[in-house]
Parts: structure tokens; C-alpha cells; sequence
């Protein structure tokens, strides 16, 4: 029997991914009535509105599948809950860059992650990297731009 692999994320993410689902699943009724449309305007083979309501239709019920396959995996963290001087998923650190210009991230799930906003997820270069290095530890990062180097020079859990 295989096994489920749980989805780590903040309630944040849980949350969004809720709101998105219950958006897409509003839309369905909006894709019938169109299909339903374009279906009275006669031949379908060359009913480029039809098709068309017939394609977003398949692109909402894939997202939806996957939204709620997502979601039956969660395993929502919150990271006030946590302590440690490891950085593990859902902490917040500071890193020093070569220039000694520091900049912050917070670790979160692969739905949550948004690097304008300093959150990337545990998956990327640098979130894989960084789980379960210290205060002081240097990493290096391979990124399409080049190798990156930084210095850990904060753990929060907030």
C-alpha cells in the first residue's frame, strides 16, 4: 500500500488554497450554462465557443482535483509553535549575501511560495540548503545565475 506523502504549508497557504477551491468550484455552473450555449448555436465541430468553454472546463476540474489532493495532504505548521537553532520549514532567517547585505526568508510550502515576499519554498535551491543549517553555517547555492554564498545569521520562529 502506498503512502501518502504529507503537504507541509502554513495556515496562510491552507487558507488560500481553500478560498481558491470554493472560486473554481463556483465557476463550474458558469461553464455549463456557456457549453450549454455553444452547444445551441448548432454544429459543434467548428465551434470555436464551444471548445473553448469545453477546454476551461477541463482546466477547472484539473485544478480542482488538484487543489483538494493538496489539501487532503496538508499538514498545516505553525511556526510560532516551533523553536530550535535549526532552521526547519516554516522558520524565518536572516542571511548575509557576499556584499554582507542580509536579507530574509521564510521556508514555506511549494502553494505558499513567493520570493518578492521572501517566502520561498523548502523545495527550491536555497530552501533545500538552508533546512537544518545553524546560526554561522555557510551555504552554497547553485542557481541558474551562478553559485551563491551566504551566512545564517538569524533563526526566528514568528
Amino acid at each position: 500500500m502506498a503512502t501518502v506523502e504529507k503537504l507541509p504549508m502554513l495556515a496562510e497557504g491552507y487558507a488560500k488554497l481553500n478560498a481558491e477551491l470554493k472560486r473554481l468550484k463556483a465557476e463550474r455552473p458558469q461553464i455549463v450554462d456557456a457549453i450549454e450555449e455553444a452547444r445551441a448555436h448548432g454544429d459543434l465541430s467548428e465551434n470555436a465557443e464551444y471548445h473553448a468553454a469545453k477546454e476551461r472546463q477541463g482546466q477547472i476540474e484539473a485544478s480542482i482535483a488538484d487543489i483538494e489532493d493538496k489539501l487532503s495532504r496538508a499538514q498545516i505548521i505553525d511556526p510560532t509553535e516551533l523553536s530550535g537553532d535549526k532552521i526547519v520549514f516554516g522558520a524565518t532567517v536572516t542571511l548575509l549575501d557576499e556584499d554582507d547585505k542580509p536579507v530574509r526568508y521564510q521556508i514555506v510550502g511549494q502553494a505558499e511560495a513567493d520570493a518578492k515576499t521572501g517566502r520561498i519554498s523548502y523545495n527550491s535551491p536555497l530552501g533545500r540548503a538552508l533546512i537544518g543549517r545553524k546560526v554561522d553555517d555557510e551555504i552554497e547555492v547553485s542557481v541558474p545565475a551562478g553559485d551563491r554564498y551566504y551566512l545564517v545569521s538569524g533563526i526566528e520562529f514568528i
